[in-house]
Formats: C-alpha cells, sequence, structure tokens
C-alpha cells in the first residue's frame, strides 16, 4: 500500500521553458515534467502517475486548471494519492500521441486536455479528458475519480483493467448523487425520444388540433439529430415545416406566418401575426436548409424578411409587435379570396391555373372563400413556378388596395432582440448582408432610443418608453448583440452586451435560484416578483440568458461567466425535470453548455477570412466563432491569448464537448474538426 505519510511538496515547473508548463508553475499541486525521475518517484512511492497533457490555447485545459489544478483541497487529494505529471502536447507530441492512442483504444474519445492514469512505470490503465470539480451534467467529480482510481489501484493491482468497466460503474453512481436531479447528455437523448413521441409523422407539428409551431421543441429535436446523428429528428422538423410553409398559415402572397393553425392541417391560420413567431421560424428555416439544401426553406425565408420590411418596419429601424387578425370585423377578411375576385383580378385562364396550385374551389376552404395554400403538392415545372410569382404580385397589389389589419406598431424590445437575432443568423446563412443591416439599425434603435445607461425599456411608442424594462429585455438583445458581434466581428457590440448582463445580474438576479426575476428589483411594487421558469410561445428568460452566459464565457474567456451558468442550472435543472416539454428552451441552453463549439480564429488577411467564413457557416445553433485578429485582441485571461504570440500563420482553435482539437488551418476542416470532437 502507498504511503501517504506527509511530504513537504514541491511544484517542478518553474525551470520550464514550455508556457504551457510555466502557466501552471504557481499550482498547489506537485507538479513534475516527463522526465526520468518522475516515473522513478512513483516506484518508489507505489503510486501511480496521474498524467495532464494539453497546451497554451487549449480553452478547457484552462477551465481545468481554474477549477481544480488551482484549488489546494484537490491539489492536496492529488499530491496525497498520485505523482502528478504535466506535459505540453506541443511540446512532446510523442509522448501524447502515446498516451492519447490508449485512450482511444479503450474506447474513450479523446481531445484535449488529456487526463490519464498511469502505473508507477507508465502503463495506462485509465483515463479521460475534461473532468469537472465537482459532479455535474452526468460527470464525476475530479476529486471521486481520484479516490476510485486510486482504491483500484492500491486494492486491486492484479486486476487493474479487468475491473476497468466497475470503476466506470461507480464513477457512474459519484455523478447522480441519490437526491439530486442530474441531467446530462444522456437524459437530454432520453428526453428527445419522449418528446419526439409527440409529433405528428403525417402533419407534423404536435399531434392533434390547434397547433402552434412550437420553435422551441423543433430546436430541441433538431439539436437531438445533430448530438445523436438519427435522422428521425431532422424528419420530424423538417416534416412540420414544409406543412407550415405550404399550409394557410403562412402568407403566401405577403410573406409571414400567422400564430397558429385551427386545425390539424395547418391550413386555417389565426390569422394573427406576431414577431416572435416569424423570428423563430425564419432561424429554423435557415437551419434545416443548411441541412437539405431545400429550396423551399429559403424561399420561404426570404419572403418572410420582405414581409418584414415592407409591413413591420418603423421609421426608425426597428420591428413592429403584430398585425391583427381582423378587418372590417371579421377575422381573416383581409387574406381570404372567392374565385371571382381572383378571375377578375387575373382573368379566367390565368385564375384557373392559379386555383389549380392554390387549393381555390367554388365551396371554399373556410366559411365559403378560399385560403390560398399549397398543402395538395400539385407538382410545377420551374416555368410554372416563374408564372405563379407573377400571378402572387398581382394578387398582391389587388389585396393591398383592401382595408388592411390593425397594425400593433408598439417597439417591443426582447422580441426585437429575437428578430434581430434571427436576421443575423439567416442572414449569414443565406449570405444576405442586407439582413444583416437591418439587424444593424433595429439594434441601433433600441440602442439609443430605449436605453438608459445600461438598462433597457421594455415598450416604445409615439415618444414613450415604459420603463425598466424586463429580465426578457435584457437577455434577447444580449443575445441579439452577440450575434451582431460574432457575425461582424465588432467589439461595440460585445461590449455592450456584456454592460447589459451586468444590469440584468444588478436588478433582477433571484439568489435562490442563480436564475433571474421577470421584473427589476426598483420596478412598479407588485404582490410578487414574477419568477417563472417555464416557456411561454417565447423562450423563458432565464434560457436566453443561460445561452449568453455560455457564450459570453467563450467570447471573454472568463471563467465567472462559466461559473454562474452552472449556478443557474443547478438551481433550474431539477424544475426542468418535473416538466420537460415546458422548459425545453432551458434544454436547448444546456446542449450549447456541453456541445457548443468555441473556434477562435487568429491572425488577419485572406486566409483568416476564409477561416471565419467557414466557421460561421457551421449551424449557428452550437457555435461560437471568436477573431482574434491581432496578438492583443483577446483579453490577456482568455485561454487562446497565449497562443496568438506564437502563431505565424492564421489558424482556428476549436474546442467542443469540453476537449480541444489542434489548430486548424484549413477552411474545410473546421466542420469535420468540430463534428469529431463532439462524438
Amino acid at each position: 500500500m502507498a504511503s501517504t505519510a506527509s511530504t513537504a511538496h514541491q511544484n517542478r515547473l518553474a525551470q520550464e521553458t514550455s508556457p504551457y508548463l510555466l502557466q501552471h508553475k504557481h499550482n498547489p499541486v506537485d507538479w513534475w515534467p516527463w522526465n526520468p525521475a518522475a516515473l522513478a518517484e512513483a516506484q518508489k512511492a507505489n503510486k501511480p502517475i496521474l498524467l495532464s497533457v494539453g497546451y497554451a490555447a487549449c480553452h478547457w485545459c484552462h477551465v481545468m486548471a481554474h477549477e481544480s489544478f488551482e484549488d489546494a483541497a484537490t491539489a492536496a487529494v492529488m499530491n496525497d494519492l498520485f505523482v502528478n505529471v504535466k506535459v505540453d502536447r506541443e511540446e512532446r507530441p510523442d509522448i501524447d500521441q502515446i498516451y492519447m492512442s490508449a485512450l482511444h483504444l479503450m474506447g474513450e474519445h479523446g481531445g484535449w486536455p488529456l487526463t490519464m492514469f498511469l502505473t508507477p512505470q507508465g502503463e495506462p490503465f485509465w483515463g479521460g479528458t475534461y473532468f469537472p470539480k465537482t459532479s455535474r451534467y452526468g460527470k464525476p467529480a475530479f476529486v471521486d475519480v481520484l479516490r476510485e482510481v486510486s482504491r483500484v489501484f492500491r486494492e486491486e493491482p492484479q486486476s487493474v483493467e479487468h475491473n476497468r468497466s466497475a470503476l466506470m460503474k461507480r464513477l457512474a453512481e459519484t455523478a447522480t448523487p441519490k437526491g439530486k436531479v442530474v441531467i446530462g447528455p444522456a437524459e437530454l437523448d432520453r428526453a428527445s425520444q419522449q418528446l419526439g413521441g409527440l409529433i405528428d409523422p403525417v402533419h407534423g407539428g404536435l399531434r392533434g388540433a390547434p397547433k402552434f409551431p412550437n420553435c422551441m421543441l423543433l430546436e430541441f429535436l433538431w439539436r437531438a439529430g445533430q448530438r445523436t446523428g438519427e435522422e428521425r429528428y431532422f424528419a420530424a422538423v423538417e416534416i412540420t415545416l414544409e406543412r407550415i410553409c405550404q399550409g394557410g398559415i403562412y402568407d403566401h402572397l405577403g410573406g409571414g406566418f400567422s400564430r397558429y393553425s385551427v386545425d390539424e392541417r395547418w391550413l386555417v391560420p389565426h390569422f394573427e401575426k406576431m414577431l416572435y413567431d416569424n423570428a423563430q421560424l425564419l432561424e429554423l428555416l435557415a437551419l434545416a436548409h443548411g441541412r437539405s439544401g431545400n429550396p423551399l426553406y429559403k424561399t420561404r425565408a426570404q419572403e418572410t424578411v420582405g414581409w418584414l420590411a415592407h409591413e413591420m418596419t418603423t421609421e426608425g429601424g426597428a420591428f413592429c409587435a403584430s398585425l391583427d387578425a381582423d378587418s372590417e370585423g371579421e377575422e381573416g377578411k383581409f387574406y381570404v379570396w372567392t374565385p371571382d375576385e381572383i378571375a377578375h383580378a387575373l382573368g379566367r385562364d390565368e385564375a384557373d391555373f392559379f386555383a389549380r396550385h392554390y387549393d381555390v374551389t367554388a365551396g371554399g376552404n373556410f366559411e365559403g372563400h378560399t385560403i390560398l395554400n399549397r398543402l395538395a403538392r400539385v407538382s410545377a415545372t420551374p416555368e410554372e413556378e416563374t408564372r405563379l410569382a407573377g400571378l402572387r404580385r398581382r394578387l398582391l397589389a389587388v389585396r393591398d388596395k383592401r382595408v388592411r389589419p390593425g397594425l400593433d406598431d408598439k417597439v417591443l424590445a426582447d422580441w426585437n432582440g429575437m428578430m434581430i437575432a434571427a436576421l443575423v443568423d439567416a442572414g449569414v446563412h443565406f449570405d444576405e448582408p442586407s439582413w444583416l443591416q437591418m439587424a444593424a439599425r433595429a439594434f441601433l434603435f433600441i440602442d439609443g432610443t430605449m436605453s438608459k445607461g445600461d438598462r433597457l425599456g421594455h415598450s416604445w411608442r409615439d415618444g414613450r418608453l415604459l420603463f425598466p424594462g424586463l429580465a426578457s429585455d435584457h437577455a434577447n438583445m444580449i443575445r441579439a448583440a452577440l450575434a451582431l458581434h460574432e457575425a461582424t466581428g465588432e467589439r461595440g457590440y460585445l461590449d455592450r452586451a456584456v454592460s447589459w448582463q451586468a444590469a440584468l445580474d444588478r436588478h433582477y438576479a433571484n439568489q435562490q435560484t442563480g436564475g433571474y426575476f421577470l421584473t427589476a428589483d426598483d420596478a412598479e411594487g407588485l404582490v410578487v416578483r414574477p419568477n417563472a421558469t417555464t416557456d411561454d410561445a417565447t423562450p423563458n428568460p432565464n434560457a436566453v440568458a443561460a445561452q449568453n452566459l455560455v457564450r459570453l464565457a467563450g467570447y471573454a474567456g472568463q471563467h465567472a461567466w462559466r461559473d454562474q451558468v452552472d449556478r443557474l442550472f443547478d438551481g433550474l435543472l431539477p424544475l426542468a425535470g418535473d416538466n420537460l416539454f415546458m422548459h425545453v428552451a432551458l434544454l436547448d441552453a444546456l446542449d450549447l453548455r456541453l456541445r457548443g463549439a468555441e473556434i477562435v480564429v487568429a491572425g488577419s488577411g485572406e486566409r483568416a477570412a476564409a477561416l471565419v467564413d467557414a466557421a460561421l457557416h457551421l449551424p449557428f445553433l452550437d457555435r461560437i466563432v471568436i477573431r482574434a485578429p491581432a496578438k492583443d485582441a483577446l483579453p490577456a485571461s482568455h485561454p487562446a491569448a497565449a497562443k496568438l504570440a506564437a502563431v505565424t500563420e492564421p489558424a482556428a482553435f476549436i474546442c467542443a464537448g469540453e476537449t480541444c482539437s489542434l489548430p486548424v488551418t484549413d477552411p474545410t476542416k473546421i466542420a469535420e474538426t468540430a463534428t469529431s470532437l463532439r462524438r
């Protein structure tokens, strides 16, 4: 049995030349560099070796160092039970290759940080990558790993490899303490199976009627497809989008989606159009198009943005809240048609051609009138589609002369934030720079007209601002600022996001849950402060804030942001466990926390621009693109900052799923590398 007698511990890295090793010279861990003396010490003390391999720009190497290697209590356990060896994989790729290969042979996915446990002779018997300081999201705490590995080494020395499966079972038990709700990748997959079973296999959406788009659920299923690779999740979203895009819930003349359908076929809408629905659907259309290339999704996205510009944009560039369902006292009167009205507008031959494709009949499909739709999917050649587009424009010109539904032209900061982010994400995907310009103009209005210092108001109309705003206003406008920063690289957007986050933390924080109250601490007094964690027609602000904190941690390189979002998850995920369906936006945020790819592009010029472009064309749900054109572009605390000084050519540093890759210089390899890291 290894001796546990107290000895004077000594960190031996101060004399090394590797910048990565020197980053750890002040750790309370008794680090050795890799050398014969370290192995001799392990053999003398009969202790296993803890080998930690990383490199200077490895983000999760820095996270593990901050959480565990800088912590005196954790270091004491390491020093007591192991001989601890730290290796820079760029300085010693030979050592890295040996033990990374060993990890793969054990059936584990590799990446950095590499954490391996070796016999005193240097033979690997178990390992992994990043381990959290405390058990989280189904991963065991690092100290629990240390103690169990040491126990197996001491008590079962003849069967170390044989007991690897038993070791894993014991660690799984420590990762899910009794009485504590734990939601990690396995639980997300089970939730996906459960919620995916609610989808109507014929018409898409949730089974039955009425049918709402339920965009947060669709995003959750899409993330499940990305996480598991299972086709059925993508198919559930795609059939829903296809039916929505062809149904009467979509305005085939003017663009834009109505709030919901009263029937199960998406035929008869409740005709009001809400800004938030169209924002969420615009993002889903871009995601789905990115995977399938289906031109229907691109067409509907372009038409919806056209509607937004034509009917929903104020003089200042912000976006109106909604369009009413009624005109002249009748629901849908502005949108429906009779055959005679169409014939009068188009002429009989063209009207008959149009009617075959848009379900126009003498009896109609809605109270004696026709809601235009293409659910029958009558085939049309490209030439016929061009002809139909011309006929739609003619009918739209006629419809524009009708009495219009009421426009609610108040500007809501939270709904505008949703649309700004959607325009950015979809605009990047579809290579539509004008959409980014629309987003930037709306952002400028909110920032300039609806903010006071670092705080936002909620609603603006006719020169009057309702102040202070809600947590939802801050969360969604922070998300908008981060989307603009990522797409443009402009620092001002990130600075504004950070200042709004400070205001959110200062005035809305709920110390008991780690989340946020809806109302500010200095708002007009209510009987209670609203504190719901469930989604509504829009994602709960706690869920939006959680995604923002994950992204802020990437952009700023500050551990405090990640610690903060983990506290939020600790407080709110137990509530989600009781009602998954009403907390899918929070589960979406957790998926980003567990799988988000941080891509730091170092350097400038055309080659760096190509790397940035390739990174931005990854699905926006789970990528965080960070530009570092100069050596001082990142704060000194950022994990990649040390690497920038040594970069001689543009390169991308990619971290995903709590592991990091080697630098990537070929833009075509970015997607492949991110996918590999997430496996």
